[in-house]
């Protein structure tokens, strides 16, 4: 019976928020399995904001920075790296590709990403400096049960997972909006200014599971 309810309470308290503040997602090694889950009851959105901070030593390869997979479309908000320095943003299995940008080896990085059903435009600034705005898909939410995934690159909704796309390194100052920040707002972010969390995933409350290697640590700020 105690065995029951301390089950019970490990449970309870694993379904808590968490604040990580000051804290970084490790991802140590190369595998098809260890990833972080991110929980939302967000069903529905009609524009997102992303914004987080990596850092890796991934250079001749592609990988996942953040994936947001549904049952129509496993990438309904997919940021990634490809192996040239390219930034693919794929919204509703639509991808518009942001070249430029300097993904350097072993510092942190900022990364923001913004898109409107509306519009259709997609953005993705990069330590501090915007992309051009291209147009991705327009006029259908993303909408249906969302899963969102860091480490992996989900190619069917919670799976399907490959080692040449996951993320080995680390990742922190996750956040998502229901909305497009203003470029003021995602300056604030990127410089580590006061601004205003995630409505729909706040680093300092965020509800997530964690499955295989992947290890929560105090983040290290050299670089940043």
């Amino acid at each position: 019976m105690a065995l029951v309810l301390l089950l019970v309470m490990l449970t309870a308290c694993a379904a808590v928020p968490q604040d990580l503040s000051g804290k970084m997602f490790t991802f140590p090694e190369v595998t098809n399995t260890a990833h972080v889950r991110i929980t939302t009851s967000r069903q529905e959105f009609s524009a997102v904001t992303v914004c987080l901070r990596f850092f890796t030593d991934l250079h001749n390869r592609d990988y996942s920075i953040f994936s947001l997979a549904t049952p129509s479309f496993d990438n309904d908000f997919l940021i990634f790296k490809k192996e040239n320095g390219v930034t693919e943003l794929n919204i509703r299995n639509k991808i518009a590709e942001f070249v430029g940008q300097e993904y350097g080896l072993n510092v942190w990085h900022s990364i923001c990403t913004t898109w409107d059903s509306a519009s259709g435009l997609g953005q993705v600034w990069f330590d501090g400096n915007p992309s051009s705005r291209k147009l991705i898909s327009s006029g259908t939410n993303i909408k249906g049960s969302i899963l969102i995934v860091l480490g992996q690159e989900q190619d069917s909704h919670g799976g399907a997972f490959d080692t040449n796309q996951c993320f080995v390194g680390m990742m922190s100052d996750v956040h998502m909006w229901d909305y497009t920040l203003s470029p003021c707002e995602i300056q604030h972010y990127m410089s580590d200014l006061t601004f205003t969390p995630g409505n729909v995933l706040n680093w300092k409350a965020l509800d997530f599971q964690i499955t295989g290697r992947v290890l929560t640590e105090d983040k290290q700020k050299a670089g940043l």
